[in-house]
């Protein structure tokens, strides 16, 4: 009964972690969208958004006013990551 209980466990705790890191992404692809709304360069802006552990776990797509943002949750298991990535696009609209 304890190794199924600490089974789940684990589980529960990579939902969590996946579920936080796709919060993160949404965050991270509008701050990239808005940087183009601006005239910035979006991918610094991305990184910005995000705490120190998921800079090195994220890759970015920008075409045209759409930013796409792909991150890699933390794993419990090694190489659980790319399998659990998540991602969230923003786009901006040029003004008139």
């Amino acid at each position: 009964a304890i190794p199924a209980l600490l089974l789940a466990a684990l589980i529960c705790l990579q939902l969590l972690a996946a579920g936080y890191t796709a919060t993160l992404a949404d965050g991270a692809s509008e701050a990239g969208a808005l940087a183009v709304a601006a005239g910035r360069p979006p991918t610094p802006a991305v990184r910005a958004a995000l705490p120190g552990w998921a800079r090195a776990r994220v890759s970015v797509n920008v075409s045209g006013g759409t930013v796409r943002v792909r991150l890699r949750p933390p794993a419990l298991v090694p190489g659980l990551a790319g399998a659990l990535s998540v991602g969230s696009k923003a786009s901006v609209r040029a003004a008139r």
